[in-house]
């Protein structure tokens, strides 16, 4: 049986791919191993932001009285039903997903996937339940899962990744975070609004690899006030029952909690299926690819969190549409500085570009302009108690070159910043749009207006 296209993996990248190949009339398989969606949608993105979802109602109703609305009793919280909630939308989406295969856009085969290597006529052949199946081209969508630290002690009981925190409805009064990556930021702000005691250990000079550090210590201040705290340039030597050892600058410390959460990054995931039988090169972070998505192996595309850049579903989908247009002949890229980053804790933070750091690393000139968003009449309605943050960073010539926002709903502001970032827009051509009012995107525009700074030397 003759493909087009094979794609192993049905999460974002995957099924996307299979989705856009099908519909440009090539004959399409996919195989995927467990469930659709991959686990964006079965077991992190969509099961956390649902739960995110329900805090940020449960956080409303406790003050209800503030927005006019009087109850009769003190709200509680059922994680329960949160749970239920949140089953109830992942059962949405893989329908949705599955509906998409229902109308013959590509051929699904359940099982897992083993590369054999390449037939005599340059198709690649694939094994799956002890059926061969040949394609003329080859996508890679095996996805990441999460990386665990060497610490002695790590095999503990007590220690566990998202998923599981995700599924629990046992109260928790103590947590430890072991990583400052974007699970730990949002775990902490959910398990904080039902009272626990959050403790972030992170071995790097700041939170949230990648991110603006201004806009970091701005959000480990806010966590501070009310709770969670964080700390900095640890390095942890061991766990024992529900403590962790670990010491700041020489200073030995423990930190306890019913559970330590895992959150040190993901892996990519390259074994099991075969890769070995390509010759397909391989990096620290994954698959090495150009920005076509092509390997270093002819007509075999590699996309999503298996390439070891954005793990993010947003980019998958991208990653994947630019490997199909790529075999069909259309010329695309991937431009991976326009890739934003979102955050979805309280205050939430979104970005995209490049960061205040990097350029001081460059030595290249650059502007910061920064306006709070209570400058937006929006934000001032949603009556957030957080001043908030706009950041944009502009280079010599006027091109807007990153965008840096801290403060709820900013996830959905950001559109516009990455417009602007993949458009090489200037200040000129921004201030030209139209941004509607009121909103919390139009407070980029008014920074962009009234803001002049001169050029910032670098840093020492």
């Amino acid at each position: 049986m003759m493909f087009d296209l094979a794609i192993i993996g049905g999460g974002p990248a995957g099924f996307f791919a299979a989705e856009c190949a099908g519909n440009q009339g090539l004959k399409v398989i996919l195989f995927e191993k467990d469930i659709l969606g991959g686990v964006c949608i079965n077991e992190g993105c969509i099961p956390a932001k649902t739960l995110l979802h329900s805090i940020q109602a449960y956080n409303i109703v406790k003050d209800a009285e503030k927005y006019g609305i009087v109850t009769d009793k003190n709200a509680s919280f059922s994680m329960e039903l949160a749970l239920q909630q949140k089953e109830k939308v992942v059962r949405n989406m893989q329908n949705i997903i599955s509906d998409k295969f229902n109308n013959d856009i590509a051929t699904l085969v359940q099982g897992k996937a083993y590369i054999k290597g390449r037939s005599a006529d340059g198709s690649i052949t694939i094994s799956c339940d002890h059926q061969e199946y040949r394609s003329k081209n080859l996508l890679i969508c095996t996805g990441s899962r999460p990386d665990m630290p060497e610490i002695p002690g790590i095999e503990n009981p007590l220690v566990c990744t998202y998923d599981t925190m995700l599924n629990s409805t046992e109260p928790q009064k103590k947590l430890v975070m072991i990583g400052g990556g974007q699970v730990s930021i949002e775990l902490a702000h959910i398990y904080n609004s039902l009272g626990a005691e959050i403790i972030i250990l992170e071995e790097n000079d700041e939170i949230l690899l990648d991110t603006d550090n201004e806009i970091c210590s701005v959000l480990r201040e806010e966590y501070a006030k009310r709770g969670i705290i964080t700390h900095l340039n640890t390095r942890i030597s061991k766990i024992e029952g529900n403590k962790v050892f670990f010491s700041v600058k020489g200073v030995e410390m423990t930190a306890e909690g019913d559970r330590i959460i895992c959150d040190i990054g993901r892996r990519p995931n390259l074994e099991g299926f075969g890769l070995e039988n390509l010759d397909v090169e391989c990096y620290r972070k994954g698959i090495r690819i150009n920005n076509q998505m092509q390997t270093s192996e002819p007509n075999v595309f590699a996309a999503g969190d298996v390439t070891g850049f954005s793990k993010s579903a947003h980019a998958a989908y991208c990653e994947a549409a630019v490997a199909i247009n790529t075999i069909l002949g259309i010329e695309d890229h991937m431009n991976f500085k326009a890739v934003p980053t979102c955050v979805f804790s309280s205050p939430e933070i979104a970005h995209v570009g490049i960061t205040e750091e990097t350029l001081n690393l460059a030595w290249r000139p650059h502007k910061i302009i920064r306006l709070p968003l209570t400058q937006s009449s929006r934000y001032v309605i949603q009556d957030n108690n957080f001043e908030g943050l706009c950041k944009i960073i502009v280079g010599e010539d006027e091109t807007i070159l990153g965008v840096h926002i801290i403060g709820n709903n900013c996830s959905e502001a950001i559109v516009a910043a990455v417009m602007a970032v993949e458009s090489q827009m200037t200040i000129s051509e921004w201030r030209k749009i139209v941004f509607p009012y009121p909103t919390i995107g139009e407070v980029m525009k008014g920074a962009l207006i009234y803001a002049k700074i001169p050029f910032e030397p670098r840093k020492s």
